[in-house]
């Protein structure tokens, strides 16, 4: 069985929608996705039912567990969360 991912999606108004998906493998393949889903104006997610898209102006922020293989320049790696 393939290895699962989590997309946890925050929104401005305070709810948030839970996504499980099959971990993209291919570093390839996940380098192109990140670059392009940074470069977006929404996030489009299939479902076995319903295509969500989501405008990322009512985004507060999106947490992927586990984090990608692959990350884009720019990203501070190695942080904590402290609260």
């Amino acid at each position: 069985m393939a290895q699962m991912a989590i997309m946890v999606v925050h929104f401005t108004d305070g709810s948030k929608i839970t996504f499980r998906y099959p971990k993209v493998t291919d570093t390839s393949t996940l380098a192109t996705k990140v670059k392009k889903a940074l470069e977006q104006d929404k996030v489009i997610v299939e479902t076995s039912d319903s295509l969500l898209v989501i405008p990322v102006s009512s985004i507060k922020y999106i947490q992927v567990t586990p984090q990608p293989d692959v990350l884009p320049d720019g990203v501070i790696r190695d942080a904590e969360i402290v609260e």
